[in-house]
């Protein structure tokens, strides 16, 4: 069989790979693609589990067909709505017209929302069970991780974990599709950056998921999107704890600024030197306006320590910063040490978002006294930055 891999003697990854598209969600780069994760168990009766994009729809019809080798599908399961995972649905009905369609009472709805389906539909609820033969599988709703309709589904027989976008990841499946087949640390970050931007808000529904996973038994997990994981399972699953409540996985620095001429830049490369002299080995430096929000994003999630720069602009913090500080809001980032900087020339105002911020968060300390810097900065400037490096870098190492 070309390009299809067996997890198991019945079950089948049959997902596939965009190295086309620009952006996920048309906002998150995709520098190194993705995958769509789509699954088929091959038993006396035929489940298909989720389908793909709709713009790779072509080569996952031909995948099915070859595995099933003339035999029809029974159930089409629907763990997530969300197009990137339901995209070919429609394409599937029209070749396999009596294809019964497995949701939840929210999927139903959104089935008709999307794609006008009405017909074919078994709703399950919560612990339900389906027969497919030797295969048993049930079904557990995980709300809002991370729509509303968001389910999970288990296959008691080969103890293989279907986890929707949970445990998902960036980056298309380049050959190896386990993890014990691939560079893990690759998808390890963009694990984090998948998680920290899309589920990153719903920390709360994670640990509720999580809970009701807990007893289960794995031997695989098949999520949406990224590798299956079979090796790293215990790994991946801590991860997911820590990010979902919060806690920074590493001890390390982010210092990320705003500047319109170079200015803030200078103060943040004081800083971060002067990090690194009390012994910081963790450091990572961004410039708001280069780097996308998303990786950003990702390596506050990473670390402990979070040092903010801002350059005064129309009297109020720099745009890309306060749009970095606007999602960290939302997602009501907390355990973490933060510091403020700035410069400011005829109006100040840049560090103000960044104080108000660190003030108002539960579960954030302001660390050290914030300075801005007339201008640029000079040698009197510099005792106060590093002292901020200083205080952040004490903090950082009397972590346990």
């Amino acid at each position: 069989m070309h390009n299809i891999v067996k997890i198991s003697d019945t079950v089948y990854w049959i997902g596939t790979n965009d190295r086309r598209s620009d952006r996920f969600e048309n906002m998150w780069p995709l520098d190194k693609g993705v995958s769509y994760n789509s699954y088929c168990i091959k038993d006396e009766k035929v489940a298909i589990i989720d389908t793909v994009e709709f713009s790779t729809h072509g080569a996952y019809l031909q995948k099915i067909e070859e595995i099933l080798d003339g035999k029809n599908i029974d159930y089409l399961i629907v763990n997530h709505m969300e197009p990137d995972h339901s995209g070919a649905i429609e394409q599937l009905i029209f070749r396999y017209p009596n294809i019964k369609i497995v949701g939840n009472k929210k999927t139903i709805g959104l089935l008709k929302g999307f794609y006008n389906i009405e017909n074919n539909l078994l709703e399950i609820k919560e612990g339900e069970e389906l027969s497919l033969g030797k295969h048993k599988l049930t079904f557990a709703m995980i709300p809002m991780v991370h729509w509303p309709e968001s389910m999970i589904t288990y296959d008691k027989t080969d103890k293989i974990l279907f986890s929707n976008d949970a445990f998902g990841s960036f980056g298309a499946l380049d050959g190896g599709v386990f993890d014990y087949e691939l560079n893990i640390d690759f998808y390890e970050d963009e694990m984090r950056r998948y998680y920290s931007n899309i589920v990153g808000k719903y920390g709360m529904q994670v640990q509720m998921a999580l809970k009701k996973l807990a007893n289960l038994e794995f031997e695989y997990i098949c999520p949406s999107h990224g590798p299956i994981w079979r090796d790293e399972i215990k790994n991946i699953i801590s991860k997911y704890d820590k990010w979902s409540r919060l806690e920074p996985e590493d001890k390390g620095v982010v210092v990320v600024y705003g500047t319109m001429y170079g200015n803030t830049a200078k103060s943040a490369n004081i800083i971060a030197r002067k990090l690194a002299e009390e012994g910081i080995r963790n450091i990572k430096v961004f410039d708001a306006s280069k780097t996308h929000q998303s990786y950003i994003l990702s390596e506050i999630w990473r670390y402990k320590g979070l040092i903010i720069g801002s350059c005064a602009y129309n009297t109020s913090t720099y745009p890309a910063i306060e749009a970095l500080l606007s999602k960290l809001k939302l997602y009501g980032l907390k355990n973490r040490y933060v510091s403020a900087f700035g410069t400011y020339a005829w109006s100040g105002g840049g560090m103000k978002g960044i104080k108000e911020f660190a003030e108002n968060s539960k579960g954030i300390e302001l660390v050290g006294e914030p300075h801005d810097v007339f201008c640029s900065p000079k040698i009197e400037d510099f005792e106060k930055l590093e002292q901020i490096a200083i205080e952040m870098a004490n903090k950082i190492k009397e972590e346990n």
